[in-house]
């Protein structure tokens, strides 16, 4: 067979034959239909939705869980077992896809949240309550990650922007929704129902999911960091008891509460020492060499402490000393999440257009440090109105600082480190939640006599807030030391396209960047497409041009394509294919045998030109980035390029004609 050999304009070298070989390796996604992909996409966004309710929809019933099964001082572990678990999951669950396949990983971690939230419900006292939101936690974070990696597997890296855009908007939603579903399900049924809602949602995804997922798994075996994770896990957990336990359940000076947290610190040392020489650790430490990451981490931290350890107790005043139901506690906290909203998205365009980022984390803090102080006078006298610019001051502050650590984290980190270090600020942020939950849980309760009465839930919630003031003071401290780096335009493009919800970090280059590119393609105004294929001079129309990239993607694994398989995926007519596929047979491009089609010599050699013209806008678009001569960072570049070439969708939606000679779909 002919072989066709071209170094493009950008000096990458590409391979392709005339049966179809992956350039460099490259690995294109599944053919999916139309119909298919969004079925897909709808399970997962709902998959999603059930993970990050969870992290708040318990909120508003925690006031009768406790009335009802007992054990007020492990109230906060009904919320921080589910995102110690989670938090935990999330870094494991990427790893376990690529060896074992993203559909497994994604169902078990959907049958993981079923069970969690079947047993939750079931739950007969709080130390089973608790111990089954671990399991949900297991599950809500594999479902938060591998739906980030499956959207990658089937949606096509041009459409990919809005998609992301739309996980991270779940995010918000769940925050909005979460303490008011709570509060209906605790008035209208009962708090059980918090988690068998999950249920039926839980079991309409994975019967989707079972049928329409690809199975498809990476063809890298990555080697898991278990003792990092392991030692983490256990330094946390650790921990978090000491700040739930401390002043509680024993003295702060007691042996229990010493040893558990020398124990834990002892813990924390030796996850350093094993990270710095595991293969591939879940948490570089050479990330923290840069004093970008380290202050951003550190950042991120503090804003996921302030913001849920906040949320989880509001209900509990409001219910409890304003005398709101469960239903009215969940509407009155929406002036929060507003406040939130607002700062989130306005800082996101800001940054955007700008290039500064600097000083919303800076007067953010400043903001929540005033916030958290105001909500430290509310009292049984407070009016509606008055608690409302409370909650919306608090808000606007945590808004404000939300999303940059993660837009820093990206815009600084080469290629190698993308991956990691997107997810390692994820990771602290859920984990500075946990604390956050724990230590907020830990001065409330600690100011609650054995009988609570009104008064002694004013003073708990004053000194809870008026404690937790300082934390926006360090933030501010914390947020002076971060270096204001100039931002890449494909970070830019990142900050455009934000909701203010981050979602997690996957802790692979590759999905991280092909996120970056996506983001970069939806900032961008109408397809380059016409351009591009222009510029690679090669002498086809962009219908022949698109028939000739889809067959090679159908002929990949098979060695041929028919137009009836595109067809199938286009829900266009194969006759409307017909004129444009004879002229390529005609002009040598492609050979044809009894409807199947396969690349020749020259087809192969228009391919690689193809590419490569696509290979240099990408470049183009990551202009400012440092790694064009790193080669795993090349060979990323030829697999998005080719991806970007070979998932046009053009003729389906009726954008560009799908034929030559009169029979085409006119722009629609």
């Amino acid at each position: 067979m002919a072989v066709g050999d071209e170094h493009d304009n950008s000096g990458a070298h590409i391979r392709v034959t005339n049966r179809p070989r992956r350039p460099h390796g490259i690995s294109l996604p599944a053919v999916t239909s139309r119909n298919r992909q969004n079925t897909i996409v709808a399970a997962i966004m709902l998959g999603i939705l059930l993970a990050a309710l969870d992290q708040t929809i318990v909120s508003t019933a925690l006031p009768t869980i406790v009335a009802d099964l007992g054990g007020a001082n492990h109230l906060s572990w009904v919320v921080t077992s589910y995102l110690l678990a989670e938090t935990i999951m999330t870094v494991l669950i990427g790893k376990f896809g690529d060896l074992f396949g993203r559909k497994k990983a994604f169902l078990v971690s959907v049958g993981l949240f079923l069970v969690g939230s079947f047993f939750s419900g079931w739950a007969d006292s709080m130390l089973w309550l608790i111990a089954f939101r671990a399991v949900q936690g297991l599950g809500g974070g594999g479902l938060m990650v591998t739906a980030s990696a499956v959207i990658a597997d089937v949606v096509p890296l041009r459409e990919r922007g809005k998609y992301q855009g739309a996980i991270g908007a779940m995010f918000g939603v769940a925050t909005v929704a979460g303490p008011l579903l709570g509060g209906l399900f605790v008035d209208q049924l009962s708090w059980r129902w918090a988690f068998y809602v999950n249920i039926p949602l839980g079991v309409a995804v994975i019967l989707i999911a079972a049928f329409a997922l690809p199975s498809v798994r990476s063809a890298a075996r990555p080697r898991i960091d278990y003792l990092g994770i392991l030692l983490i896990a256990l330094a946390a957990t650790g921990l978090t008891l000491v700040t739930s336990w401390g002043g509680t359940q024993y003295p702060w000076a007691s042996p229990t509460i010493i040893g558990m947290a020398i124990g834990s610190i002892v813990l924390l040392v030796l996850f350093v020492i094993v990270e710095r020489r595991a293969a591939e650790p879940m948490l570089p430490m050479r990330l923290f060499s840069s004093r970008v990451f380290t202050v951003a981490s550190v950042l991120s931290f503090i804003v996921g402490f302030a913001m849920l350890g906040g949320i989880t107790y509001l209900p509990t005043y409001l219910q409890r000393v304003q005398g709101a139901s469960a239903t009215e506690s969940g509407l009155r906290m929406l002036p929060l999440v507003v406040g939130l909203l607002i700062t989130a998205l306005l800082s996101g365009n800001v940054i955007s257009r700008t290039g500064r980022y600097k000083i919303f984390p800076v007067v953010g803090s400043l903001i929540m440090a005033l916030g958290l102080f105001l909500m430290s006078n509310l009292d049984v006298h407070t009016s509606f109105w008055v608690t409302s610019g409370y909650m919306i001051v608090l808000g606007l502050g945590l808004g404000c600082c939300m999303q940059v650590p993660t837009i820093v984290v990206q815009n600084t980190s080469v290629y190698e480190d993308l991956g990691v270090a997107t997810s390692g600020v994820s990771f602290l942020r859920t984990l500075g939640s946990s604390f956050g939950v724990a230590v907020f849980g830990t001065i409330f309760t600690s100011r609650l006599p054995a009988v609570p009465t009104i008064p002694s839930y004013v003073d708990a919630i004053q000194t809870m807030f008026l404690v937790a003031a300082p934390i926006g003071i360090l933030s501010f401290v914390v947020a002076l030391f971060l270096k204001e780096v100039p931002l890449r335009d494909a970070t830019k493009a990142v900050a455009s396209r934000s909701s203010g919800f981050p979602e997690p970090g996957s802790g692979d280059s590759r999905q991280e960047l092909e996120k970056v590119v996506a983001s970069v393609w939806r900032r961008r105004k109408g397809d380059p497409g016409p351009a591009i294929l222009a510029r690679s001079g090669v002498p086809l129309t962009f219908a022949q041009a698109w028939l000739l990239v889809q067959v090679y993607r159908h002929s990949v694994d098979d060695g041929d394509a028919t137009l009836q398989e595109l067809s199938v995926e286009t829900s266009v007519p194969a006759g409307i294919f017909e004129p444009t596929a004879a002229r390529l047979v005609d002009d040598g491009y492609l050979a044809e045998a009894d409807g199947h089609y396969r690349f020749s010599a020259l087809g192969t050699d228009t391919f690689t030109r193809l590419v490569g013209a696509w290979r240099v806008w990408i470049l183009d678009a990551l202009a400012d980035w440092e790694e064009t001569k790193d080669q795993d960072f090349s060979a990323r570049v030829d697999e998005i390029a080719a991806e970007l070439i070979s998932n046009s969708r053009e003729l389906s939606t009726g954008r560009h004609a799908a034929s030559d000679d009169g029979a085409h779909v006119l722009t629609g």
